[in-house]
């Protein structure tokens, strides 16, 4: 186990990376801070080497270093990390280092030679800022999502409520003939809508019911091999495409421990798609097996696939793929995120493999001991 994960798996125990090219310096700084989890950097390109592999809170770093200097390596961290606190220990006063460190972002000053109770008051404060950089930063990002949603949900109502008005209008003021084949048609499609906007809101309540549960699971015996066919039978996008051959493959597997409302969600959400983004007539194919200590669940059709550009953006919030480049693709783009999240809260994986025009497998591994 080496120093970074040894102190990763210590909860409680706050981290601070001290870079300073004096290794008495970085000695009398670890000597001060007891009580904390103390590493240390000898320049600065040891230090992003030590900060890439995660776990620091706090760095106190010297200006003048080799290789890197203190306000490049403040620079580049606060790129990697905008909410990091960065104090910035040196023994020139001039006035262009202070105002590049705070240019850079600096959070904090220290001057040499050290004041052993400065130095404890000043990462005790650092440690208080970074809690509250971190809220903000939190609160600043709902926002953003509360934004994006809400726009999203308008953009999605907007058109079915549209039609819908549109055909009760032409009711009201007598236009419609229930023996013209045109007013049969506009009769069936605002009924389509009708059934969009349904399906719309049932998402709602679904993501809604998944943002306000707590994180744990549910765990019960589940057997995915009966799972699946029902999740086909019950898929909306399935009953639409009956040109569609699906075929299964599914091997006869030992219970397995799973939530099984995450798990039945997330494998919908890949039959739903494959389904979804599949032509009129084409093949589904599903299997599933057992590999060593993992359960492989494959869904693959021979679809209009994903460009390979976006295959990494797809799990994102709200990320629609828009093979047609219309704009209309129907749903919030939540629910693979949402899938993933599930998955990954089983310690399982899921991975996609498609080119346009192609087709798409999505495979889903579940280890034995999922939850």
């Amino acid at each position: 186990m080496d120093i970074v994960t040894k102190m990763q798996s210590e909860r409680g125990l706050k981290s601070i990376l001290v870079v300073d090219d004096e290794s008495v310096i970085r000695d009398l700084c670890a000597k001060a801070l007891k009580g904390y989890r103390v590493l240390q950097a000898g320049d600065g390109e040891e230090a992003l080497r030590l900060f890439e592999r995660g776990g620091i809170d706090v760095i106190l770093t010297d200006v003048m270093m080799p290789k890197l200097n203190g306000i490049e390596l403040l620079r580049r961290l606060k790129e990697m990390e905008p909410t990091l606190v960065v104090i910035v220990m040196t023994g020139y006063a001039e006035k262009d280092i202070i105002l590049n460190a705070l240019k850079a972002d600096a959070d904090d000053f220290i001057t040499k030679p050290l004041n052993l109770l400065q130095l404890k008051t000043a990462v005790d404060r650092a440690l208080d800022k970074k809690v509250l950089k971190e809220e903000i930063a939190n609160l600043k990002s709902m926002d953003r999502l509360k934004s994006n949603f809400l726009s999203l949900i308008s953009h999605k109502f907007r058109t079915p409520l549209t039609a819908i008005s549109l055909f009760l209008q032409n009711l009201a003021c007598g236009v419609y003939d229930p023996d013209d084949p045109e007013s049969r048609r506009n009769l069936e499609l605002i009924f389509g809508q009708s059934r969009y906007l349904e399906s719309l809101v049932s998402e709602l309540l679904a993501f809604s019911r998944f943002m306000d549960a707590e994180a744990g699971l549910q765990p019960e015996p589940c057997l995915l091999q009966d799972l699946v066919p029902k999740l086909v039978t019950s898929s909306r996008e399935a009953v639409a495409k009956p040109g569609i051959v699906t075929t299964f493959d599914l091997a006869p597997l030992p219970p397995i421990s799973l939530d099984r409302e995450k798990i039945a969600f997330a494998i919908g959400q890949i039959i739903d798609n494959a389904y979804k983004f599949s032509r009129e007539r084409g093949k589904i194919t599903i299997t599933l097996r057992e590999s060593g200590d993992e359960y492989l669940l494959a869904v693959e059709d021979t679809g209009v696939g994903i460009p390979r550009d976006e295959i990494p953006k797809i799990f994102e919030k709200f990320y629609q793929v828009d093979p047609e480049g219309t704009g209309q693709i129907r749903g919030f783009g939540l629910g693979l995120f949402y899938a993933r999240e599930f998955v990954k809260l089983h310690d399982g994986t899921i991975s996609i493999e498609s080119e346009a025009g192609a087709g798409t497998r999505v495979t889903i591994a579940l280890p034995r001991a999922a939850a």
